[in-house]
């Protein structure tokens, strides 16, 4: 009789490469995968109108979100167990028109009796598919079949339990996708992520996370998105009698609106009128241009009223100071240079700059140059003697960061309001 060894279990990487795996299939191309979904949202925020309306267009092979075709129709399981029948047929003729017939892809159910029979008809259901089928299954909600804890079990166990329960519905039918509609707790959370009613063992368990927001009242709202297979991405969606729709043509379109309302949240109108014409002008704009190009701008005061919004707008690092009175768009990542009068040619060596070793090659004429986010400091750089250069006039008494005057702290000039420092000298050398 041949023993198995416990490390017959253990596979090597050329086993590995040799397998072949079918492509990862999308339910919504770019947004929803297959595998285990959450969907999370507060209470009446038009979570259920979403993935109706997402269903719908899965059955019929339409475009969900109104903009993102999905190809062609499949197989659609909706647990709507919030709604009765009444108001699906309602709301179904809402969304497909009143002439359109429901689709026979569209299959549901209204009621089932707990945890258990929601599951195990979820599980037969995407039995009874097939294969090359990528059916999407909806429970909507979590909380109407959510199990009780076992005897001594904790709430992230008990959440993980549930989780991985639904994950092995969409891990033993390959293309398929299960969708769980599920509320967020009261408390506000800087990460969203962490908003997820119950515990992170839901979260943990879910192959990827979507959220719904929207201010009560407002038909513009916002879709968050993480997961394993899918890219983090923040989308711009507008409600209107039930229809959720992405703002513009496609997700990147979506991505910028979005960006934008981020960046415009709580501003008044004015102030992100100002902002929206800054962000449209990469090489910069005046006060006079804002003057002449915002409305709202008027009276003998409106150049000194503009230049007092785009300054606020740079405090707050909305937009970006590119040199006096000259401002531009804050873009994701890049920052702005610190001193462009500094020639790196000008540089003996440099120790280190963002972790980078600088020592071979190094610009000639400095010992040692601090560096912050990649920019070249003067704090404790001592330029060679054989290679001065004199700075302007104008510069010297000038923070290169904001342009405030420093003249009056002669000596070692800072400006309070940047990490930036840098040495006046005698008129023969200039700090860099």
């Amino acid at each position: 009789m041949i023993e198995t060894s416990i490390l017959d279990l253990v596979r090597t990487g050329d086993q590995l490469d040799a397998k072949v795996f079918p492509p990862l299939q999308w339910a919504i191309p770019g947004l929803v995968p297959e595998g285990l979904g959450l969907l999370t949202g507060a209470p009446k925020i038009g979570k259920s109108w979403l993935v109706l309306g997402t269903a719908l267009a899965l059955a019929t092979g339409g475009s969900a979100l109104g903009k993102l075709p999905v190809g062609r129709p499949r197989p659609v399981l909706y647990l709507a167990l919030e709604d009765g029948e009444r108001r699906l047929q309602a709301r179904c003729r809402q969304l497909l028109g009143e002439d359109a017939p429901i689709p026979r892809n569209f299959q549901y159910r209204t009621e089932v009796t707990g945890p258990n029979q929601a599951f195990d008809l979820m599980a037969a259901w995407l039995d009874a598919q097939g294969d090359d089928a990528s059916p999407v299954a909806v429970l909507d909600t979590l909380g109407r079949v959510m199990p009780q804890k076992l005897p001594g079990e904790s709430p992230y166990d008990r959440d993980y339990r549930i989780g991985a329960q639904l994950k092995r519905l969409a891990d033993d039918h390959p293309g398929s996708t299960v969708l769980v509609v599920h509320h967020v707790r009261k408390a506000q959370t800087e990460d969203w992520m962490e908003s997820t009613s119950g515990t992170n063992g839901l979260n943990g368990a879910a192959d990827f996370t979507l959220n719904l927001s929207r201010k009560r009242g407002e038909d513009e709202g916002l879709i968050n998105i993480t997961g394993r297979d899918v890219s983090d991405g923040q989308y711009a969606v507008t409600a209107a009698g039930g229809h959720w729709a992405l703002t513009g043509d496609d997700l990147a379109d979506a991505a910028a609106a979005a960006e934008e309302r981020q960046a415009t949240s709580n501003l008044g109108d004015l102030q992100a009128a100002v902002l929206r014409y800054v962000n449209q002008h990469p090489e910069g704009v005046r006060a006079g241009q804002v003057v002449a190009a915002v409305p709202g701008f008027t009276g003998d005061n409106a150049t000194r009223n503009a230049g007092g919004y785009l300054k606020r707008l740079s405090d707050s690092e909305r937009i970006t100071k590119i040199s006096t009175g000259l401002y531009g768009p804050t873009v994701k990542g890049v920052k702005p240079v610190i001193d462009q009068t500094v020639d790196p040619k000008d540089f003996d060596t440099v120790d280190t700059i963002d972790g980078q070793s600088l020592d071979k090659g190094s610009p000639k004429g400095f010992d040692t140059v601090d560096g912050i986010d990649g920019q070249f400091l003067g704090d404790r750089a001592h330029r060679a003697p054989t290679e001065p250069r004199v700075r302007p006039a104008t510069e010297r008494n000038t923070c290169p960061d904001c342009g405030r005057n420093t003249a009056a702290t002669p000596g070692a000039a800072t400006c309070a309001r940047h990490h930036t420092r840098w040495r006046q000298t005698e008129d023969q050398g200039g700090a860099a």
